[in-house]
Formats: C-alpha cells, sequence, structure tokens
C-alpha cells in the first residue's frame, strides 16, 4: 500500500513510492512505469508525456529516472499544486477583480470565515506583509503571508 507509514521520513517514503512502480526492479523509473505511476494517483500522462518528463528530469542521461530524479518531480508536482490551491484562496479574499486583497476585502471574508475584524485590524494585518507598501496585497505577497 502506498499509505505513508507513521514517523517515516519523507525520503523513505519516495523510496518505498519508487520501488512501487519500479516493476522491473533495476533501479530505474521508465516512461512507461512513470506513465503506470501517474494513472495509480488518477493522473494522465500520455506515453510522449512520460518520455518528454524523463528526458527533462534524467541527470544521467540514460532515458531512465533514478531515485533523486524522482524525488525532485515529486516535490516540484507539489509546489505546483500548492501554487494554484494558493491561487484559488487569493481569488476567494481579492474583491472586484483588481488582483489584489484590499483591507475591505479581506473584512468581507474573514467575516464569512466567522472572525470579526474591525477595517484597522485588516489595514494592520495587511502591512504585516505588503511588501511594497501599497497598502493592499498582490499574490506575491500573498503566498509569502500563508506558506
Amino acid at each position: 500500500s502506498l499509505i505513508p507509514i507513521i514517523g517515516m521520513d519523507k525520503h523513505q517514503e519516495y523510496e518505498r513510492v519508487f520501488n512501487h512502480f519500479d516493476e522491473n526492479k533495476d533501479g530505474k523509473i521508465s516512461p512507461a512505469e512513470l506513465q503506470q505511476c501517474v494513472k495509480a494517483i488518477g493522473g494522465e500522462l500520455s506515453r510522449e508525456e512520460a518520455e518528454v518528463a524523463v528526458e527533462v528530469l534524467d541527470t544521467d542521461g540514460d532515458g531512465l529516472l533514478g531515485l533523486e530524479d524522482f524525488i525532485r518531480l515529486v516535490e516540484e508536482v507539489g509546489e505546483e499544486e500548492k501554487v494554484n490551491d494558493l491561487k484559488e484562496a487569493f481569488k476567494m479574499y481579492e474583491m472586484e477583480g483588481c488582483g489584489c486583497i484590499t483591507p475591505k476585502s479581506l473584512k468581507r471574508m474573514l467575516s464569512r470565515l466567522g472572525e470579526s475584524r474591525t477595517l484597522e485590524e485588516c489595514k494592520s494585518m495587511i502591512a504585516q506583509f505588503d511588501l511594497n507598501g501599497d497598502g493592499v496585497l498582490n499574490f506575491d505577497e500573498f503566498r509569502v503571508m500563508m506558506l
């Protein structure tokens, strides 16, 4: 099973997943094995996409992914998902399509979440992460706040 064992460190966890998909146990994941790996987690990856992914991530040029290459792939996909989740969250806080979170939109969203704050409190919350001092949060500032 791919359910992580509690207390196991991330590297060992990745290694277990890697070994699970390394069907011929050669210590490498081929494009075909990568395709199976993605399918197993509910994704779709064409043969061509799998080949391109392996080509891009393959550090030793043998046309296969070693464990370290595989870990880089998993970490990058995780980062992408985090950014997409943050973009969704940002849209919820953003108001009037201005591309930023204003004290007013922050106050409104917090009250929806059951957190009552004054406009002044919202201004000072924004000020902590407002890197360019314009009084609102753009996506990059929001990302810093959330991470």
